[in-house]
């Protein structure tokens, strides 16, 4: 236990580890880590204010916006703006990326952020651990001009960093900046986020598999196939069947105790649910930086080039011999790959 060393220290002292170290990530880290801290102190205390429910809107998806959601969009859009240390944000709560004019309009700012504000917020009501998710690239586009939205179409695989906080019995941060994993945990008493689990690590093997079986009926064959296997009585098997539907907290326990977390195509939703550029990019990237898999039942989450900002994709993801073996199932249908 590195209960000692502050997330503060450590991004600072860490920064040598990071190829573009020039200040401003570790500025936007920072960044981060004060506004979960403001969310974190609104989600516990959720019962006792006039927070829970809907805000009575929808996003881009057609998704009811709890006022959760809102009021956990605007913390972040808020203090990532006020700090100029962006030159764009895309957000899951928003339509449309927005610009962010530096001092003087410069645009001189390097880095874009795509966040999912508080991901499994209709989970809040009933006391089930919800998160935020995020996702930093470099911009592709010359310094002092605004950013467009080819800054945010960009593959994972060039992702500079991205993490998730975890709002649950308590509270942690967890990032990559593509050397390895990272968790800090929040004292709530000093509000101090301190280094809790370092190099975290995908066990190779589990034995927990997490996704909505209540769907079964419509997923794909290859889906419907691994989970026969998962549940098959043998010397490592049957697997546990874990879901909370929240998918920081799904893939937290995973990552911590070994197993697989997938959200497929089916016929009800063709395209998957989870969103490549807010969700999906950020937790593989994660996945494989502690060891873990991350695909889509075909290929790489990482390799998959956007061509929406609110792009859907299925995602496979997890313990590398377990995601490994669900593929192998998968490629017995190919005509399933063209979702």
């Amino acid at each position: 236990m590195n209960n000692h060393i502050t997330l503060g220290e450590y991004i600072i002292d860490n920064q040598k580890d990071f190829q573009y170290s020039s200040g401003e990530l570790s500025l936007l880290l920072s960044s981060i880590r004060l506004a979960s801290k403001v969310v974190n102190h609104e989600v516990n205390k959720a019962g006792l204010v006039d927070i829970l429910g809907t805000a009575g809107n929808t996003n881009i998806q057609g998704e009811d916006q709890q006022k959760l959601d809102v009021y956990a969009n605007e913390v972040f859009m808020r203090t990532l703006i006020n700090r100029e240390i962006v030159c764009g944000i895309a957000s899951e709560e928003e339509d449309d990326f927005v610009i962010i004019e530096g001092k003087n309009k410069s645009h001189d700012n390097k880095y874009v952020i795509l966040i999912d504000p508080l991901d499994g917020s209709s989970n809040v009501d009933v006391n089930v651990s919800v998160g935020t998710i995020f996702s930093i690239y470099r911009r592709v586009t010359p310094l002092g001009t605004p950013v467009t939205k080819e800054d945010f179409m960009q593959p994972g695989n060039l992702q500079v960093a991205a993490g998730y906080v975890v709002y649950g019995t308590s509270t942690m941060l967890v990032y990559t900046t593509g050397n390895g994993v990272q968790g800090f945990t929040l004292n709530p008493a000093i509000g101090v986020y301190y280094l809790s689990h370092p190099n975290i690590k995908f066990p190779e093997d589990g034995n927990i598999y997490s996704l909505n079986e209540g769907y079964y009926i419509h997923f794909p064959q290859g889906v419907k196939d691994y989970l026969k296997y998962c549940q098959e009585e043998e010397e490592d098997r049957p697997y546990s069947a874990r879901y909370i539907g929240s998918l920081v907290s799904d893939f937290h326990r995973n990552m911590i105790k070994g197993g697989i977390y997938i959200y497929p195509t089916s016929s009800k939703a063709p395209q998957g649910k989870l969103r490549l550029l807010y969700e999906c990019n950020p937790m593989a990237f994660l996945a494989e930086q502690a060891g873990g898999e991350a695909s889509d039942g075909y290929r790489r989450i990482l390799e998959i080039k956007p061509t929406e900002l609110h792009q859907r994709v299925p995602i496979f993801v997890g313990s590398k011999n377990m995601v490994n073996k669900a593929k192998e199932f998968m490629a017995n249908y190919p005509e399933d790959a063209k979702y």
